[in-house]
């Protein structure tokens, strides 16, 4: 087989999902705030997010800016209290920082984004006329249906399909991956990105997509993040935030006429700061870093999702549907072994079955001559003996392909490889005045029923010379299962995934290849429709359903599936259905985007936890504060023993701004994903973040009121 040398050109920008290119400069992919220059960046854009309109969008966030804007007035009408400017400037702290959070998270696509613009480059284009010649015109110029010619060295100028011809493409503007990819025409190898290079020979390619409309146009969209739509948990939990702040809004205005009738009357200021202390501020402040964030994490793995809906459903999974062909199998039926009749020996049969084959250029006839020549060394060893050979090349009426040349002896010796019916009724025809074929008998038929029994396809070679017409054997065509299929098969069953193998195959084919590759189950003969209808059960049974496929034929699934990924080696229209495409073209990453899907839940749930827990040691803070002096009593509530009422107030509010900063890496880089139970990932919750959100305020808060304490007039 031939090999092609691995070529990445000079200066090629960064590809997203390498680290080059998704990693902020200078800083390391989940640090956040610990890059100066991505905070440089994304202060000007929290600053911005301080619009009200903005902040109205995040409940939680805009009470606390509210909140934020009373105090705020507050100390400018007594400017002599120290106390209400530094509550606050904690306040406004803690909304930039919320918004900082969400700035960052935007900041790195963003950075990608960039990074993906470098790889469009204004590209000439040499299209095909109607008469059949070409003109040279501006990428920016060609039309959907538009045909261009691109040869070794040249940019592909937009999104297409090759139509004509076979090339070596460098796609590492796309994957980052500097092996050359091959691209034909036919098949589910066809689709060619704008901003590619064609490496060797010559390809014509149909333009699919509008200028501006084309794959890195689309990507760079995405990343950056502008139509984030939120997700139904993202929703849900909104929901719930804005009841609890609703809830403690409430509580926090009736127990004002308490407090007066208690005789221990509070002011604006105190009440603002118990409010926001109350609600949940934490998590309001980090549930859209976190949806960003995981779509973010994909884009890191050469995952393109359409929005955070279908990250967070790749974390529910319970079904996927894969296509065989290109997906689990390499695709292209390879020929891997020689199996002789008749008493022919296996020489015989792959020196016969390589000439029967090298007039035949479809992918099956090439794998045979591969074969032989890895096998038996026939490459160059009927050089000079095959002048005035007539060739007979592979159609799909004749099914069979061959040669007519000499032999040594001077007679004619006739050659023909292909579909077992065919061969079987040219030697009977050639053998009809000799007696009949010789070996084409119950032992072929056998052969060729034990070939289809294991999923392969049988191809005959049958040879006349001057000894007759016979048949010298069968050769083993199969679809080659991709290396570690199993293993990862494996690992998604043990995340709880029933994996499903689709194939149009028989099902006598399709049992063979789901047992080799490991497979929960299959479906095999399947339409389109088959395969949708199977979704739909699924569906209707409450499974979410991943899918992933390359075909045209697999769009309509793609496009019905919760999670549609689709190969960035596949067609436009399977692209244009799915709503993630791997760039890599790797069907078991599925994997991996499970467990990013199930690390977002798991982040959020955790956070919550830890955010709702933080109120506890809150209460401990700022209730004992307010009412000690009217009821000495409640002094045995002030666990942490803190300073002065003041005090308790501030070190509360500072600490409910801090703990947002320290969250902020946290809520990027994920809570590490380990496959649990459902129980097992709820007592991990609450044994991490739960007692964690319960202790760290403790502890935080009495370090603050140290310090507080320390500074002269505090107290």
């Amino acid at each position: 087989m031939s090999t092609t040398t691995r070529v990445r050109p000079p200066q090629t920008p960064a590809a997203p999902g390498t680290a080059e290119a998704a990693a902020p400069p200078g800083g390391p992919a989940g640090g956040g705030l610990s890059d100066p220059r991505l905070l440089v960046r994304a202060l000007p854009v929290a600053l911005r997010k301080l619009d009200p309109r903005t902040m109205a969008k995040a409940p939680v966030m805009f009470v606390v800016e509210v909140g934020s804007v009373v105090t705020t007035v507050l100390a400018v009408r007594h400017p002599g209290e120290w106390f209400g400017w530094v509550v606050t400037c904690w306040l406004w702290l803690t909304v930039l920082f919320a918004n900082l959070a969400e700035a960052v998270a935007e900041g790195r696509g963003k950075a990608q984004a960039d990074s993906l613009r470098r790889t469009r480059t204004e590209s000439v284009a040499r299209r095909l006329t109607e008469e059949g010649g070409e003109e040279t015109v501006s990428g920016a110029a060609l039309r959907v249906g538009d045909r261009v010619v691109c040869e070794a060295g040249d940019v592909i100028p937009g999104d297409g399909d090759v139509v004509e011809g076979v090339a070596s493409v460098d796609e590492s503007a796309i994957t980052g991956e500097s092996a050359p990819v091959i691209r034909e025409s036919g098949g589910d190898r066809c689709a060619v990105t704008g901003g590619t290079s064609v490496l060797s020979d010559r390809i014509v390619v149909a333009i699919t997509t509008r200028p501006g409309e084309s794959f890195i146009d689309r990507m760079i969209s995405l990343v950056e993040g502008a139509a984030r739509r939120k997700t139904p948990n993202e929703t849900a939990l909104g929901i719930l935030l804005a009841s609890l702040t609703v809830v403690f809004l409430l509580a926090v205005v009736t127990l004002q006429p308490f407090a007066r009738y208690a005789g221990a009357e509070q002011s604006l200021t105190v009440l603002t700061a118990l409010l926001v202390c109350l609600i949940p501020t934490t998590i309001g402040a980090l549930l859209s870093a976190i949806g960003i964030a995981g779509m973010d994490r994909l884009v890191r793995r050469n995952v393109l999702a359409t929005s955070g809906r279908a990250v967070e459903a790749a974390g529910d999974v319970s079904t996927l549907l894969l296509d065989k062909t290109g997906t689990i199998t390499f695709g292209d039926r390879r020929a891997t072994a020689f199996v002789p009749v008749g008493g022919a020996t296996e020489a015989a049969l792959a020196e016969a079955a390589h000439l029967g084959s090298l007039a035949d250029e479809t992918p099956e006839g090439r794998s045979v001559v591969a074969l032989a020549e890895e096998r038996h060394g026939l490459r160059g060893s009927h050089e000079g003996g095959l002048k005035g050979a007539v060739w007979v090349p592979f159609t799909a009426r004749t099914r069979m392909s061959g040669v007519d040349l000499e032999g040594q002896d001077g007679r004619l010796v006739r050659v023909r490889k292909g579909a077992a019916s065919a061969v079987r009724a040219w030697v009977e025809q050639c053998a009809g005045g000799a007696g009949g074929a010789r070996g084409a008998g119950d032992e072929v038929d056998r052969v060729v029923r034990e070939v289809a029994e294991a999923g392969g396809t049988p191809l005959v070679v049958g040879v006349e010379d001057a000894h007759g017409a016979r048949v010298l054997g069968v050769v083993h065509l199969k679809d080659v299962v991709k290396d570690g299929m199993r293993a990862r098969f494996t690992e998604l069953r043990g995340m709880g995934i029933r994996t499903v193998m689709i194939t149009g195959d028989n099902p006598l084919t399709a049992r063979a290849i789901a047992g080799e590759a490991g497979v929960d189950d299959f479906l095999a003969e399947a339409t389109p429709e088959d395969k949708m209808a199977f979704i739909r059960r699924e569906q209707s049974s409450g499974r979410l359903v991943a899918m992933t496929g390359d075909g045209t034929n697999d769009a309509p699934a793609l496009a019905q599936a919760d999670v549609g990924v689709a190969m960035n080696t596949g067609t436009s229209a399977a692209k244009e259905a799915a709503n993630m495409v791997d760039l890599d073209s790797d069907p078991t990453k599925l994997i991996e985007i499970v467990a990013i899907g199930k690390q977002l839940l798991i982040t959020r749930g955790a956070l919550t936890t830890f955010s709702l827990a933080n109120d506890v040691a809150k209460y401990f803070a700022i209730i004992p504060a307010m009412f000690a002096t009217a009821y000495p009593g409640l002094d045995a509530l002030n666990l942490m023993r803190l300073a002065s009422p003041q005090s308790a107030i501030l070190s509360a509010v500072i600490f409910n701004a801090l703990i947002i900063v320290a969250l902020v890496p946290l809520a990027l880089r994920g809570v590490r994903y380990r496959p649990l139970s459902a129980a097992g990932m709820l007592r991990r919750n609450l044994a991490v973040y739960g007692a964690g959100g319960l202790v760290a305020p403790f502890v935080g808060i009495k370090l603050i009121d140290l310090l507080l304490s320390a500074i002269p007039g505090v107290n």
